[in-house]
């Protein structure tokens, strides 16, 4: 099962709060919606991404408990980007002082705010240049690192704010950076 993407602006231009609504009347679909307003279906992981998904997340989580830095959300978090864009990175994580500048309301719905780090793990339906742009779309929003990573090619793609894409075949380990001080992903789980 692919993303699926549907045009809607011709019959109606839905408000966030309009989209919010829609979101929470129809919890068995994960949507999204790009800077030109366009709902975008996607498809549930299957098990094997799942697990890896949630493999990764409880890496950066542990990290994240033992540091204190910031906040980490899972896939089902959707962050309303400056762009006005709407989407759901696989693992996230915001500088905890950003995430405290929110309101509580805010906080509730859709964060009208971009992570610091996004992570993008392809499913093997997942289009690679949609992906990409995905990718693409979150450095044009302000977030700082990001990682595309493709089990089936064993290759990584490290995005960060205002530089050139950077591809590693088969790396055994991800550096956080400064953007995840400390911060080392083995990627052994995932490429097993």
């Amino acid at each position: 099962m692919i993303a699926v993407t549907i045009n809607f602006n011709s019959i109606v231009k839905l408000t966030d709060d309009q989209f919010y609504q829609l979101c929470r009347e129809n919890p068995d679909v994960k949507f999204e919606r790009n800077a030109k307003g366009e709902i975008i279906i996607m498809p549930p992981t299957g098990g094997e991404t799942g697990n890896y998904n949630f493999e990764i997340a409880t890496d950066l989580g542990i990290w994240n408990r033992q540091t204190k830095l910031g906040i980490c959300f899972d896939s089902s978090t959707c962050f309303k980007l400056p762009s006005g864009a709407n989407r759901s990175p696989d693992v996230s994580w915001i500088k905890q002082e950003r995430w405290d500048a929110l309101t509580p309301e805010q906080k509730q719905k859709f964060p009208p705010i971009a992570p610091d780090f996004v992570l993008e793990l392809m499913s093997p339906t997942d289009s690679l240049k949609d992906t990409q742009d995905k990718m693409q779309e979150y450095m044009d929003n302000q977030v700082k690192l990001g990682w595309l990573i493709n089990r089936k090619t064993r290759r990584v793609e490290i995005y960060r704010q205002g530089q050139e894409v950077e591809i590693l075949e088969s790396p055994a380990e991800l550096s956080g950076e400064d953007v995840l001080p400390g911060f080392v992903l083995n990627l052994q789980l995932v490429w097993q």
